[in-house]
């Protein structure tokens, strides 16, 4: 019963966009989830050039990064044409002496505390503009944070299509299963974006719901 209600409502969802020219497709998740790397692997394949800048420091996005006119094609020839959203990092709490712990002195690291948190009110803003979000979640880490839990709620609330991605799936703490226990609504796409391992499954995870 429940894969049957869950397989009509993404035939809605389905029915009510396909008319759409051009889809908005944002990348959300916790800070360091992978949702640059992601998005740079995305333009990549289907622009030949990258997005973002990659950092292993934690809000190294603070800034809404748009590409538009990013066209995917399938497997069977069929073609998706979106504008790809690349949002800052979600965070309950940003504090500047984490920053700092980095080897940021006092004066940056209060700078880019304050823009990391104006990143989080503007992504949370741009959710309203999304046709589809892909959650990013670090595989290594458990699933069940104040974060993730917030970010698939206001998902929930505005009834926008979501498609779960396990990222770093290349290292060897990852465990996808605690993510599908998580999240037991949604279909999990298992990937390393650092690597492009099933990447292929995330662009046809894209088509299933928006093709």
């Amino acid at each position: 019963m429940f894969q049957y209600l869950h397989n009509f409502i993404k035939k809605v969802f389905r029915d009510i966009f396909k008319n759409k020219k051009q889809w908005k497709i944002g990348i959300y998740g916790a800070p360091n989830a992978g949702k640059t790397t992601i998005a740079n692997r995305i333009c990549q394949d289907w622009l030949g050039e990258e997005l973002g800048v990659v950092s292993s420091v934690a809000h190294e996005t603070r800034e809404i990064q748009l590409k538009e006119q990013v066209t995917m094609k399938s497997k069977d020839g069929n073609e998706l044409t979106f504008s790809l959203v690349d949002t800052p990092g979600i965070a309950t709490k940003i504090d500047y002496e984490d920053f700092m712990k980095s080897g940021m002195k006092a004066k940056e690291a209060k700078e880019r505390a304050k823009e990391a948190t104006k990143g989080v009110i503007e992504s949370i803003k741009w959710l309203d503009e999304m046709d589809l979000v892909i959650v990013v979640l670090d595989a290594t880490q458990d699933p069940y944070t104040q974060v993730n839990i917030t970010i698939i709620g206001n998902l929930q609330a505005r009834n926008i299509p979501v498609l779960v991605v396990a990222n770093k799936m290349d290292l060897k703490k990852a465990d996808v299963k605690r993510i599908e226990a998580a999240f037991p609504q949604y279909d999990i796409v298992s990937i390393s974006a650092k690597n492009g391992t099933n990447v292929d499954e995330l662009y046809e995870a894209l088509f299933a719901i928006a093709g």
